[in-house]
């Protein structure tokens, strides 16, 4: 499974324990996009600053906080999972591909990966 995509309409998943939510094929985007919806309806408020375009500080590295000087940084694909359920998107991350987004606040380009090599440094 490389590329992941679920319909906003789909249900939840229920009754999954931690290695099928988080260490399944999907890498848990699934799980991140579910929680993403979850938080949508808990805080709506952030779901509009998402919709809106601006990358949230959330639990997975991706959120731009500031303007960086270098005007990019990584993230992880269960950051962009989440993002795009808190704003009420389907879910559609391709695993085997990075994909950008430009945070609407700060300019920052932030590069979805499941490189972690990328993403662990001291900006992600």
């Amino acid at each position: 499974m490389t590329r992941v995509h679920r319909a906003v309409t789909t249900p939840s998943r229920q009754h999954l324990d931690t290695e099928q939510r988080w260490h399944g094929e999907d890498r848990g985007v699934i799980a991140a996009w579910e929680r993403g919806r979850q938080k949508s309806s808990e805080d709506p408020e952030l779901a509009a600053r998402a919709k809106a375009g601006e990358l949230i500080i959330l639990p997975w590295k991706g959120g731009v906080e500031k303007a960086l000087k270098s005007g990019q940084k990584y993230g992880t694909h269960r950051y962009l999972a989440m993002w795009q359920g808190l704003r009420g998107d389907d879910l559609d991350v391709d695993l085997s591909n990075e994909a950008q987004l430009q945070c609407t606040v700060t300019g920052v380009m932030v590069i979805y990966t499941s490189d972690v090599a990328k993403y662990a440094g001291k900006d992600a």
